[in-house]
């Protein structure tokens, strides 16, 4: 297969390196495009302001990867390879591995979410990677499952372009008690702006946050990494709310009937 890699966590982050290295001696050829930094809870953001810059990176990748580096968000970088450094199409796009976990409503801020995401787009099937720990920084199991999941896809293609959500526990590989396919559970986060002055006398905000509730039903994905489980949560871009249209509809026919 033609595989693409892009991440938000940037160029040279072990994540991303060891996700392409751990399929570098397989018979797949590898693209690497990613952010030239990080570029954390981007969400889908583009570049539509200023140029697109990119580079080719050397010494970093096994010789067999062509690796570049763009100015750019998840998205841009994926758009960008797609689009104009690809001579032909990939089969299946990657994400990650992302530092940090992508459980719930993280989806819709993630960067490493979105980057997979534009390749569903496109009409490529695509995964999403994470670890779940800022701290951790041994992605062997990580890599070593991202590998066997692609030779899966390999040898039993997806049905369609999806995208694959995959979340990996911060734990020995040996202590992993398998994978699970999830529904995405519920975060809920307090955001904290903690105020600073800067040398000049200007005031500035630094955004951080902790997650204050949980909703981890057995069924999801936050249920799952607690229970020492690998997730494998399938995603759409289709936000529509099914349930709620009935109600719309009546609701929208009596506006109606109020305004005239």
């Amino acid at each position: 297969m033609n595989i693409l890699i892009s991440n938000d966590d940037g160029i040279y982050a072990p994540g991303v390196r060891a996700l392409a290295e751990v399929l570098s001696d397989t018979e797949h050829r590898i693209t690497v495009v990613c952010p030239d930094r990080e570029r954390s809870a981007t969400g889908h953001a583009l570049t539509l302001q200023e140029p697109l810059r990119v580079d080719k990176i050397s010494g970093v990748y096994p010789s067999a990867i062509e690796a570049w580096a763009c100015s750019g968000t998840p998205s841009d970088t994926v758009k960008l390879a797609l689009d104009a450094l690809l001579i032909d199409p990939p089969d299946l796009v990657l994400s990650g591995i992302n530092r940090g976990a992508n459980l719930g409503t993280d989806v819709l801020y993630s960067g490493t979410v979105s980057a997979a995401m534009e390749g569903v787009l496109e009409g490529v099937p695509s995964i999403a990677f994470s670890l779940t720990s800022f701290t951790h920084l041994d992605f062997s199991a990580a890599a070593n499952f991202a590998k066997k999941i692609v030779s899966a896809i390999a040898e039993y293609p997806l049905q369609e372009a999806i995208l694959l959500n995959v979340n990996i526990p911060a734990i020995p590989e040996a202590d992993i008690c398998g994978a699970v396919v999830t529904r995405l559970g519920i975060r809920r986060y307090k955001d904290l702006f903690e105020k600073r002055v800067d040398p000049r006398g200007k005031t500035y905000y630094w955004l951080s946050g902790v997650i204050i509730e949980e909703e981890a039903e057995p069924d999801t994905d936050i249920q799952g990494i607690r229970d020492n489980y690998i997730t494998i949560t399938p995603l759409k871009y289709d936000l529509t709310l099914a349930a709620a249209m009935p109600f719309l509809k009546t609701w929208t026919e009596k506006l109606i009937t109020l305004s005239t």
